[in-house]
């Protein structure tokens, strides 16, 4: 299973790089949670949940992303931001893939 997650979010990276997108950092982890990549679009720090679901029961790859997932992908995203001098402008971003490879890019998926 964790290759496919791997799997998901190479594909999701190079989708996204595909539409001008500029990775900066994999899986950032601290000890409030995780955020599958750090991009940038232009001068916006773009933090990036990867979903892949099989099915679209119990609601698809969407519905996966809870609030609390959200909740630690922003606490997360706050301890990145704190690292660096100056705070660009930031949003959060969702890409969804499906059992057939579809691939759905959702900006500003959420708030923080």
């Amino acid at each position: 299973m964790k290759n496919d997650g791997a799997a998901a979010e190479q594909q999701a990276a190079a989708y996204l790089q595909r539409n001008g997108l500029v990775l900066l950092e994999s899986n950032f982890r601290c000890r409030f949670g995780e955020v599958d990549m750090v991009m940038k679009e232009g001068s916006t720090l773009v933090f990036v949940e990867v979903r892949k679901r099989g099915s679209q029961a119990f609601g698809g790859a969407a519905a996966s992303i809870t609030p609390a997932k959200q909740e630690k992908i922003i606490k997360a995203a706050q301890f990145y931001l704190q690292r660096l001098q100056a705070q660009p402008p930031c949003r959060f971003d969702a890409v969804l893939l499906d059992g057939g490879g579809q691939v759905e890019w959702i900006k500003h998926a959420f708030e923080a």
